[in-house]
């Protein structure tokens, strides 16, 4: 899953996108490099940042996904986002994925919107707010909570395609960010697929005292745990780097 953010303050500066155009350009890199999917973002959940409009985050998204539905109408188009209007106004252009980082706890309406539309749902561990999110980082077993927080959601939701996203770097320190991949394997018994979202995050960056743009050979090491874990999407700004990480570990495990 090759990230595309629409916005002007994502962490990994080589992820914002200005324009459809640029857009396009970049969807077209990451089909050429290898993308199953595409994953649109028009709001920033680096911890402390700004909050926007509805309307803000659909003008910075629908366009685009529209045109690059258009350009890719093979590639499945994700929309990252938590609220209910903006899922629906993609939805209604023939989006199938919605990347909801609230697991529908940040609007309640948004599994209304996806019980009705019936779209691949990936829903990730989240307490809080992007804005206050790193005040809730307390758990008695971070495995087993994360384990009963998707139980409940899965149930409360009722559909079928459904994807879990345990949420590294989203009120979770760094430590806790390096037991849950150590333990992500345990996260099968959901009997849901895995989405991992660790491209460039601040566990891999901090812990090596390097920039986010620096994260890179940190990343793909950490995609090769991932995988041997369980996880099936890997969700990712550098497309071809994760591709080729998918390809050794799937020559390590033919046999």
């Amino acid at each position: 899953m090759g990230i595309l953010n629409c916005t002007p303050d994502s962490f990994f500066e080589g992820s914002r996108i200005a324009n459809t155009e640029i857009a396009l350009k970049k969807a077209a890199d990451m089909v050429a490099q290898g993308a199953d999917i595409i994953d649109i973002g028009g709001y920033s959940t680096r911890p402390g940042a700004s909050d926007i409009s509805e309307t803000e985050e659909i003008n910075r998204t629908l366009a685009i996904s529209k045109a690059i539905k258009k350009e890719f109408p093979e590639i499945p188009i994700s929309i990252d986002t938590f609220r209910s209007q903006v899922a629906l106004a993609h939805l209604d252009q023939g989006v199938e994925i919605i990347n909801d980082i609230s697991a529908g706890q940040l609007d309640t309406n948004m599994f209304r919107v996806i019980q009705q539309y019936k779209p691949v749902y990936i829903m990730m561990h989240l307490r809080g707010t992007p804005q206050n999110m790193m005040d809730h980082c307390h758990y008695e077993d971070i495995v087993n909570d994360i384990t009963a927080y998707f139980s409940e959601k899965i149930v409360a939701i009722g559909i079928d395609q459904i994807v879990i996203d345990p949420g590294f770097g989203f009120a979770k320190t760094i430590s806790q960010n390096f037991e849950l991949l150590h333990r992500l394997a345990e996260l099968k018994s959901l009997g849901q697929p895995i989405l991992a979202g660790l491209s460039r995050k601040s566990m891999i960056y901090k812990s090596l005292n390097i920039t986010a743009d620096e994260a890179l050979n940190g990343t793909t090491a950490l995609h090769m745990t991932a995988l041997q874990a369980g996880t099936q999407i890997l969700r990712v700004h550098d497309v071809l780097a994760a591709k080729q990480c998918v390809t050794l570990f799937n020559l390590l495990n033919k046999n």
